[in-house]
């Protein structure tokens, strides 16, 4: 059994910078046409020129590859209407980030008033720039994306023509949201449509499980299932693959993110195949993408069959998820 699949996009991709770029941007970019890269390196990337610098290197790590990183810029609610229409040229988006709330945040919005947004959020829903979000409180860790509910509904209502994405939404509470509001929209990554919690410290910690927002109940989990598997028009596919090297994985204090990068697209072959949904695969990965951001990704064609693929133990010194398992599904071909 085979199934070929158009300009797979992956609508939500941290690559880092430096050596851990050279080492994963290739990962990506063999299997991927396109990606929206993540803003939040250090420093954040706020301006165009760093914007096109980065965006540069990341060409130049992905072996020539028929790949596009959709670039984004990092929040800031002092960004003028001249500066982003300007900017608009270069990026896909604009990621805000509460500060503090996850990796390489601490210069994102402290606070989420809308009256100290409404400048800038104007200004995106004019140039028609979407607003990219990690939908998080700082309450307690199970609670925080539930709790952040209230502040998409802030959004969504005051903002009517600003395009929302509720970036990597873990909860049942955020797949209800979608069909409330008609300029909400969502990423949902691979592993939260695999795991709950129970899988990350049910019994001993399994530290490359952990990540942010964390997972949660199996019913959170279920409820983001019926929605990637039915290909729901206003959800796709962003694997938040988040890389760290070992050492800070497996180590007091470790560092969030879920490396999926390399193995996402059977990963979700074998999931979509196992629920008699295969046929569906191809919109979740890049035809609703396409339509929510009105974008043509560059021509490429992924053909995957069933055969078991075995999943290096690491790359490059970075773990991926399923390390040393087997999947169902290999990649066969890249045209």
């Amino acid at each position: 059994m085979t199934i070929t699949l158009n300009s797979p996009l992956d609508m939500h991709l941290h690559l880092r910078d430096g050596e851990m770029l050279k080492t994963v941007a290739p990962l990506s970019s063999h299997s991927f046409a396109g990606a929206i890269i993540m803003p939040n390196l250090v420093p954040p990337i706020t301006s165009i020129e760093a914007l096109l610098e980065y965006k540069s290197r990341i060409l130049s790590s992905t072996c020539r590859d028929r790949f596009e990183p959709l670039m984004t810029l990092f929040f800031r609610d002092d960004y003028s209407y001249e500066f982003l229409k300007e900017a608009k040229k270069e990026i896909s988006a604009l990621k805000l980030y509460p500060s503090g709330i996850t990796t390489n945040s601490e210069g994102g919005v402290s606070s989420m008033d809308i009256e100290g947004l409404r400048d800038v959020f104007e200004a995106m829903s004019e140039l028609e720039i979407p607003l990219l979000v990690h939908g998080e409180t700082n309450g307690f860790v199970m609670d925080r994306e539930k709790e952040f509910v209230s502040v998409y509904e802030q959004f969504a209502k005051n903002f009517p023509r600003l395009k929302i994405v509720m970036e990597h939404i873990t909860t049942k509470e955020s797949a209800e949201l979608l069909g409330r509001y008609e300029n909400l929209y969502a990423t949902i990554t691979l592993h939260h449509l695999y795991i709950t919690l129970d899988d990350v410290a049910g019994g001993l910690l399994r530290p490359h499980l952990f990540c942010k927002p964390i997972a949660k109940r199996a019913e959170d989990r279920d409820a983001l299932l019926d929605l990637a598997l039915s290909a729901h028009p206003k959800v796709m596919f962003g694997s938040d693959s988040a890389p760290h090297p070992i050492d800070k994985k497996e180590s007091c204090g470790c560092a969030a993110g879920v490396f999926t990068a390399p193995i996402a697209l059977q990963a979700l072959a074998s999931l979509f195949e196992k629920n008699d949904n295969l046929q569906n695969l191809q919109a979740f990965v890049s035809e609703n993408a396409r339509e929510i951001y009105g974008c043509e990704p560059l021509s490429k064609e992924v053909t995957l069959e069933k055969t078991p693929f075995l999943v290096p133990d690491s790359y490059g010194g970075v773990v991926p998820m399923f390390a040393g398992e087997e999947l169902d599904w290999s990649i066969k071909s890249v045209s």
